[in-house]
């Protein structure tokens, strides 16, 4: 039950100090789950963020899940799940109630403008660690750019462009040799 809370607890830190989504989140994560609890390794972490591209719901709430279940299993999933949305919730709860008595104010929209900035950077900082680990040679970069041009100017589905690079990665592997 220890293990179960400590999980909760854990992802609802992560939860409250978290804005922008999953994307904004992956450095929190990286740092918390990986490097200081050693709960996932990079990789996996990598490949939870990539299944929880082609899954239904938040990123963030996939990997809460996918992380909660690898260490507790079901209820894992389930702790570290409602770990990171209660933040969400209480949150939106009262931001919901107080926003339409502020939002006219000059002081919350420029606050909010420099919100969405930082969350840039915590966006672009998640893609400078993960560019660093997954495009480790000339496939994988020729791998990114065609999927990059795909996401960009084309008006594929993101989790279709997931198991399209998934199949195209394994069966470059395949063509190598390498298994």
């Amino acid at each position: 039950m220890k293990e179960l809370f400590q999980l909760f607890w854990v992802f609802v830190k992560i939860g409250a100090v978290t804005f922008g989504g999953g994307y904004a989140m992956l450095p929190i994560l990286q740092r918390e789950i990986v490097e200081k609890r050693n709960w996932a390794t990079e990789a996996e972490l990598l490949d939870y963020y990539a299944i929880g591209q082609c899954t239904p719901g938040v990123i963030a709430v996939n990997v809460a899940t996918f992380v909660g279940f690898k260490k507790q299993g079901i209820l894992g999933g389930i702790f570290s799940t409602l770990g990171v949305i209660s933040p969400s919730i209480l949150m939106i709860t009262l931001i919901t109630a107080c926003l339409e008595n502020f939002a006219e104010y000059k002081v919350v929209q420029h606050a909010l403008s420099g919100i969405r900035v930082c969350v840039c950077v915590l966006i672009f900082q998640s893609v400078s660690k993960m560019w660093k680990k997954a495009v480790v040679d000339k496939t994988a970069l020729l791998l990114f750019l065609i999927t990059l041009a795909l996401a960009v100017f084309s008006p594929l589905p993101v989790a279709l462009l997931v198991i399209a690079a998934g199949f195209a990665g394994w069966s470059i592997q395949k063509a190598k040799g390498e298994e």
